[in-house]
C-alpha cells in the first residue's frame, strides 16, 4: 500500500488550522470537480484523494490517529484502539489492581 499524504494532497502543512483545511479543499475540489472536468478519469481519481484527505484531516479524532499511525490509523481504529487486547482471561478472573 502507497503511503498517502494528506496534507500534501490538500497542500497544507501538518500544524494547518482546520480552517485552512477547508478552504484547501474547497479550492481542489473545485478544480477538480467532475463538472469542470468531463471524462477525465484522472481528475476524478484526485477528487476521490482530496475527499479522503478532507474526511480524515477535518476530524479531531481521524486526524490525531493519521498524525500518529499514518497510513495504519484505519487499522488501529478497527482494532479497537488501546491494543486491541483483552488479557483478562489470562489474569484469572480477577480484577487489576487490589
Amino acid at each position: 500500500m502507497n503511503y498517502k499524504n494528506y496534507y500534501k494532497i490538500l497542500g497544507v502543512a501538518k500544524n494547518a488550522t482546520l480552517e485552512e483545511i477547508k478552504k484547501a479543499y474547497h479550492r481542489l475540489a473545485k478544480a477538480y470537480h467532475p463538472d469542470k472536468n468531463p471524462g477525465d478519469r484522472s481528475a476524478e481519481e484526485k477528487l476521490k484523494e482530496i475527499n479522503e484527505a478532507k474526511e480524515v484531516l477535518t476530524d479531531p479524532e481521524k486526524r490525531k490517529l493519521y498524525d500518529q499511525f499514518g497510513n495504519d490509523w484505519k487499522h488501529y481504529k478497527q482494532g479497537g484502539g488501546q491494543g486491541g487486547f483483552d488479557w483478562s482471561k489470562y489474569a484469572g478472573g480477577r480484577s487489576r489492581g487490589g
